[in-house]
């Protein structure tokens, strides 16, 4: 997206959030979350053909960044606020950072979720201490409930992101990273309600105005986008970075990206498959969808950030295990390493171990087969055949279809989108 230069923030923007808050918000906090490694990625660099950098947020206790910004508004509470207790609609980090430090502190946790939430999601927050309440079917209806019970049950609603005080605590992740190395060429920081992003931005304009802060996105889900350029884009979908799922961005949050982001990316769901796979594969790190945005997008605008300086959070880690596994394989198959290949063999004694040499001779490991005899068009005498097959990368697997074909089988090899 080519955007106006960031501009300098108008005086009503300015005090909406300062360094000054921020660095207070690292006092108070510190101690209380781990100060995550930043590190230089030697491999990342090769493959993006840039100096990437990350910001491994993916250790904090919870597995997110969003304990910083939960902490420091907690803190930033009366006593007897606090021991009313505090509320928050949220079905993702926001929820049990909000939920760890507030018994830590002693103070009462309601988190609203709809009752579609997963019941994975339900237990990590009530086992860091969130007492959690199902209603509605969506995000905005346990939302709306959220601020019936804050009003009936005299609680303070902490918001995910829409908030200064959580906003100036995320920015204590841009504090630290710059502590490291001040002269990055740009930050690229995923956006979903913007509180992360509005955090850090106020942090590098102020240490380093010559840094770039440049958002990233879902496709699927380009809220601050649409709100920052005017173009009216759907909103909506199944997302890998269901932590940047946002469809409403943050009043707050939207003056002060306006006025320090250049540049808002999206990137497809591909493209954030790719990049998980990729910091597991290479980083030995597991990242949700949301905290591999930034290195999905580096990757798809390589010219963009070509022989650049970059720094990447790597915001949350919270992944399911089944769909990390399901991630994982169909990267291998975009890849080629993965491929599941149909041939119709005649149903004849020898048919399938003739194929198998094939197989063998191309040094291709099968992994599953499958036959199909009734659910077919294909003669009585036909057999379909489908193998899951794993090889060395995409030219061994060609090679082998080749060699198929050459000997008079017609091969069909299945792709992913």
């Amino acid at each position: 997206m080519n955007q106006p230069p960031a501009q300098s923030l108008t005086a009503p923007a300015r005090d909406l959030l300062t360094i000054a808050d921020v660095r207070a918000a690292a006092q108070r906090i510190e101690g209380a979350v781990v100060r995550t490694p930043l590190l230089h990625s030697i491999t990342l660099s090769e493959i993006a053909g840039a100096d990437i950098w990350l910001k491994f947020e993916n250790q904090q206790f919870t597995a997110a960044y969003k304990e910083r910004g939960a902490l420091n508004a907690l803190l930033l509470m009366p006593e007897a606020q606090r021991s009313r207790g505090v509320i928050a609609a949220s079905a993702g980090n926001h929820s049990q950072g909000l939920s760890y430090h507030g018994r830590r502190l002693g103070v009462p946790v309601t988190i609203v979720m709809p009752r579609t939430t997963p019941s994975v999601k339900v237990m990590q927050t009530e086992s860091v201490g969130g007492q959690v309440v199902l209603f509605g079917e969506t995000f905005d209806e346990a939302y709306a409930h959220a601020r019936v019970l804050e009003q009936e049950r005299q609680l303070t609603f902490v918001h995910p992101f829409d908030d200064p005080a959580v906003a100036a605590g995320q920015g204590t992740v841009a504090l630290e990273m710059l502590d490291v190395k001040s002269d990055f060429d740009c930050l690229v920081v995923p956006i979903g309600g913007g509180g992360l992003m509005s955090g850090m931005a106020t942090v590098a304009s102020a240490i380093n105005p010559a840094i770039e802060m440049i958002g990233v996105q879902a496709a699927l889900y380009p809220s601050m986008y649409s709100a920052l350029t005017g173009e009216t884009r759907a909103c909506g979908g199944d997302t890998l970075a269901e932590g940047i799922a946002v469809k409403a961005p943050g009043a707050f949050t939207s003056q002060i990206i306006a006025a320090l982001v250049g540049e808002i990316l999206l990137v497809d769901e591909p493209a954030l498959e790719h990049a998980v796979a990729l910091l597991l594969q290479i980083e030995k790190t597991v990242v949700e969808g949301a905290g591999a945005a930034g290195l999905a997008a580096v990757l798809s605008n390589r010219e963009r950030f070509a022989g650049k300086s970059v720094g990447l959070v790597l915001c949350g880690g919270n992944i399911d295990t089944r769909l990390l596994a399901t991630v994982l394989l169909r990267d291998l198959a975009r890849s080629g390493r993965l491929a599941r290949l149909r041939l119709s063999l005649r149903d004849r004694p020898g048919a399938l171990f003739h194929v198998m040499r094939e197989f063998e001779a191309h040094n291709v490991n099968i992994v599953e087969i499958h036959h199909q005899r009734i659910f077919t068009s294909q003669p009585a005498k036909a057999l379909i055949t489908e193998f899951e097959c794993e090889a060395q990368d995409r030219a061994q697997i060609e090679a082998l279809i080749a060699a198929l074909s050459s000997k008079g089988y017609q091969v069909e090899l299945a792709k992913p989108d």
